[in-house]
């Protein structure tokens, strides 16, 4: 391999890695400074001796990526209360070693699965379990010391939230675009695969179609994300309406989504059998990935998410005045209807409600 294209690459990936990095330097930091204040509080403070729970609490609490935060705090003080209390209670009656760690972590986790069964209390509780087991002498007592360790660290990790908060919109209109490009990637690939009559190209685009759910997912955790963040930090409460729009947002493409699913279903089926189809509905497919991406550049811009609008309605003009020429095949007819489908959606992503949405719809010229 020439010694230029090797830099090239060693380049790319030195600045992917700079990006990574900058985006994580926030959480970084909130970890790092809540594992040092938790240890600080429990050690200094309130004079505990070892109190390696409460920075291990307040790391969990955070996280490097964001998501229920409050709820994982309650499932950790349980969780670690729970395996203290096991251990503890265990320990101090048959000592230490492999067959009491296996009795130990079973208990433990039982008890937590039996409880509540949510994965991070079932795990502290076995991780907590197994420090007792392996780092305190038999005997020894302070479970509840390290309880409250667990509850100083978890804390901590919320305080440290609200006063060195993330950026809650950011990661929340990043997964917005990905998912909106994702959208308008797939109706171009149907549009090609329908204007070059190519069914082994329509099966790609719906097994995409169909393959974006995690896309769906990570968007609505970074919604969660970013909700909880307005909810503990005052710094952020203004950006609650903004997240609210990305919330109908991820909502109307979730939706559009599942229509394009659909639609190259049926596009699949037609290619398939070979039906006919009006030469210009590829092209009014491709026109309403366009709509897609004119939403999609919006994102970033409040109050500007009316001019994505136009574009939208324009298809449904443009679907209007193609009307007297549609086939009439069960195909291209789903079709049609689905693509009418998503530009509703896209409408009620502008923030129109659904009826505003249906009378723009309805009063565009007829041919």
């Amino acid at each position: 391999m020439p010694a230029a294209v090797r830099l090239d690459r060693l380049d790319v990936r030195l600045r992917r890695a700079t990006q990574r990095l900058r985006a994580s330097a926030i959480p970084i930091t909130q970890c790092a400074v809540a594992a040092g204040l938790a240890w600080f509080v429990a050690h200094d403070l309130i004079g505990h001796q070892r109190p390696f729970f409460a920075p291990i609490a307040a790391v969990i609490s955070l996280g490097v990526s964001l998501g229920n935060r409050l709820r994982r705090v309650v499932e950790l003080v349980l969780g670690v209360s729970l395996g203290v209390l096991v251990g503890d209670l265990l320990i101090s009656a048959i000592g230490s070693g492999a067959w009491q760690i296996v009795l130990v972590v079973g208990l433990a986790m039982a008890i937590a699965v039996f409880a509540d069964g949510a994965t991070l209390l079932v795990a502290q509780a076995a991780s907590s379990a197994v420090l007792v087991a392996t780092l305190l002498p038999p005997g020894q007592q302070g479970g509840i010391d390290r309880c409250v360790d667990a509850l100083i660290g978890g804390a901590v990790g919320v305080l440290v939230v609200a006063v060195l908060p993330t950026d809650p919109v950011g990661p929340v209109r990043r997964q917005a675009r990905a998912l909106l490009d994702e959208l308008a990637t797939v109706l171009d690939l149907i549009a090609d695969a329908l204007r070059n009559r190519d069914s082994g190209a329509a099966a790609p685009a719906l097994e995409r179609a169909r393959a974006s759910q995690p896309l769906i997912d990570e968007l609505r955790a970074a919604l969660r994300a970013g909700q909880e963040v307005t909810a503990v930090s005052p710094l952020f409460r203004r950006r609650r309406r903004v997240l609210g729009r990305f919330a109908e947002l991820a909502e109307r493409a979730d939706y559009a989504m599942r229509n394009a699913r659909v639609l190259g279903r049926r596009v699949y089926v037609a290619l398939e059998n070979d039906e006919p189809v009006t030469p210009e509905l590829p092209d009014l497919l491709g026109e309403l990935s366009s709509a897609v991406r004119a939403l999609t550049d919006q994102l970033g811009r409040e109050g500007d998410r009316e001019r994505a609008r136009e574009p939208v309605l324009d298809v449904v003009r443009h679907s209007s005045e193609l009307s007297d020429e549609w086939t009439g095949g069960p195909s291209e007819q789903v079709i049609v209807a689905q693509l009418r489908s998503i530009a509703l959606d896209l409408l009620q992503a502008t923030g129109m409600t659904r009826a505003e949405a249906r009378e723009a719809m309805r009063h565009q010229p007829q041919p």
